[in-house]
């Protein structure tokens, strides 16, 4: 039987960081072989995870990279705050966000399954929650890519408990080197993470939502004793306030509630000389 040295615990240690007892036992099992002993504490690791699986994993955070005219946000959950504010939990975030950036992952489906340290990211994860010691998952993930002028912002908000992609449009090259564009940008990042829209402009508003949000204002007019004979009458306006409250555009801009949000992109696309749109954006926030 091949002797164990202390060396070869400390080095599957920090091969794994499994516990030191851990690292002895698999290296025993495993006739001293590292490579097998790394397969061995995976395996291990699995398993513990799955015991963990069925705990309820909410918090964590929210992170976004964003190079160039790529950018992506995900959420990854844990179980406990304390957990989420720990340095391996973060430099697990981190080391995850360079591999999905550097990835073809355009879903939550392929994020998962994109390759990492000889399996996949969803593997990996469930793999780190023995070390880490808490149930943890990605929960979801999104991709924006660029063309033509513009550019991609992010904002990260309470330190992950919210985070924002946003991608606006314009038609010069000269527009996205203005500060006044960038200032705008990450504006609009700051009022998203706020305001918490659900879509770009009415035409984007989810239908079923809408109608919905239509049926109920309805019943409470109902309730009230409006006449049936008014209700067409009053549903329209119903309908404009919920686009108020639910579409980024036909919001009051949160640095300057005399305005909309098409507003102040009117101002500024005369001010620039430019046409200046937002194309998409996505909003996370932790457990919602």
């Amino acid at each position: 039987m091949a002797e164990i040295t202390a060396q070869m615990v400390k080095e599957l240690r920090a091969k794994t960081d499994a516990g030191m007892m851990d690292c002895k036992n698999a290296l025993v099992e495993c006739g001293g072989d590292m490579e097998e002993a790394v397969k061995y504490l995976r395996e291990k690791g699995i398993a513990k995870a799955a015991k963990k699986a069925d705990r309820e994993a909410n918090e964590g955070m929210v992170a976004t990279v964003v190079a160039g005219k790529d950018g992506i946000i995900f959420e990854i959950n844990c179980e406990t705050d304390f957990c989420s504010k720990g340095d391996k939990f973060k430099a697990l975030v981190s080391k995850i966000g360079d591999v999905l950036k550097a990835s073809s992952a355009a879903t939550t489906e392929q994020a998962l399954s994109t390759p990492m340290e000889g399996t996949t990211v969803e593997t990996y994860i469930a793999e780190q929650c023995a070390a880490i010691g808490e149930n943890m998952k990605l929960r979801r993930f999104d991709r924006f890519k660029m063309e033509g002028e513009g550019s991609l912002t992010s904002y990260i908000h309470m330190g992950g408990k919210v985070g924002v992609l946003l991608q606006v449009a314009c038609t010069k090259p000269e527009t996205v080197e203005n500060t006044v564009f960038a200032t705008l940008c990450k504006d609009l990042t700051l009022h998203i993470a706020a305001c918490a829209p659900k879509s770009v402009d009415s035409s984007s508003l989810d239908p079923a939502f809408v109608a919905e949000e239509q049926e109920i204002a309805k019943a409470q007019l109902i309730a009230e004793g409006k006449p049936e004979a008014l209700l067409e009458k009053i549903l329209p306006g119903k309908l404009r306030a919920l686009y108020k409250q639910s579409c980024l555009l036909n919001q009051e801009f949160v640095k300057d509630t005399s305005i909309t949000v098409e507003k102040l992109l009117q101002n500024t696309s005369k001010e620039l000389d430019d046409t200046i749109s937002v194309v998409a954006f996505r909003r996370f926030q932790l457990g919602v």
